[in-house]
């Protein structure tokens, strides 16, 4: 369907949007009215519209719409939470985060039964769930006005975007109390003798996935190294920025498909090299 390309050039304006200057507070308004723009166009795909299976709509509603309309969420969240962020000593800076995300994890908790059924891709309620026209008052949905559409609206939806943004606003704000409790304690210096000449050439998130799965494994320091202090090791070794790696990994679970489509190509380039070799 058309929305294929709606879809890739709303990534790639994010993508810009996230990579280019200016505060947070600034990329949260300028993602808020790029986000609201591509859901109206995306509405006007879809409302008056069938889809040519149940199957199409249930997967539309479940993964398309609320990929763009957890963004606006977090947007939303992120842009009320930052203004009103207090500010001077990082103490009451990491409790007022803290409150937050506590206030997130809540929302799991109210919404445990439809949290573990969509968290574990259980299927089997799809139809009541992710079909236009079966509406559940009880609810908490946001109150965006795009809701309001019962030609663009199922149960559910809503719920999965509030699910993945508040999975994004929780990683976030755990960075940001990070970086103020590594400020509240004496600086370590990392001894870096010398530059390293050795270069990542490959796709920067290909080495966010191995650096996840190595932190995953306990394989280095018995899992005790916390993923910052190993990004920061990749980073020198490797001489190259990760960028926001905890936003990388976010999306790097939301794949559609493998998940770990870098490790999975290790696989198979080890195996085609080892049978060259038997040959």
């Amino acid at each position: 369907m058309k929305y294929q390309k709606l879809l890739s050039e709303f990534e790639g304006q994010l993508d810009a949007l996230e990579s280019g200057n200016g505060d947070i507070l600034f990329k949260a308004e300028k993602g808020i009215v790029l986000v609201e723009k591509s859901i109206r166009k995306l509405q006007k795909q879809i409302t008056g519209k069938t889809f040519e299976t149940q199957a199409d709509e249930i997967y539309f509603f479940k993964h398309v719409k609320p990929q763009i309309f957890s963004k606006l969420i977090y947007y939303v969240k992120l842009f009320n939470i930052e203004s009103k962020r207090p500010r001077g000593i990082n103490a009451a800076q990491i409790k007022y985060l803290q409150h937050q995300i506590d206030k997130f994890q809540t929302f799991f908790n109210d919404n445990l039964e439809f949290y573990n059924y969509y968290r574990r891709g259980a299927m089997s309620l799809d139809e009541q769930y992710f079909v236009r026209g079966n509406r559940d008052l009880r609810l908490p949905l946001e109150s965006f006005h795009f809701l309001i559409d019962d030609q663009f609206s199922t149960c559910q939806d809503g719920t999965v975007a509030t699910i993945m943004a508040y999975d994004m606003l929780i990683v976030y704000l755990r960075k940001e109390v990070d970086d103020l409790q590594n400020n509240l304690e004496p600086q370590k210096t990392m001894t870096m003798e010398k530059p390293s000449k050795l270069f990542w050439t490959g796709n920067k998130t290909d080495l966010i996935e191995l650096l996840y799965a190595l932190q995953s494994s306990k394989c280095i320091n018995s899992g005790t190294t916390d993923i910052k202090e190993m990004a920061s090791h990749f980073e020198h070794f490797y001489n190259v920025d990760l960028g926001n790696y905890y936003h990388t990994f976010i999306d790097i679970r939301s794949r559609k498909g493998s998940r770990t489509r870098f490790l999975d190509k290790l696989i198979e380039m080890l195996q085609q090299r080892m049978e060259s070799l038997d040959e």
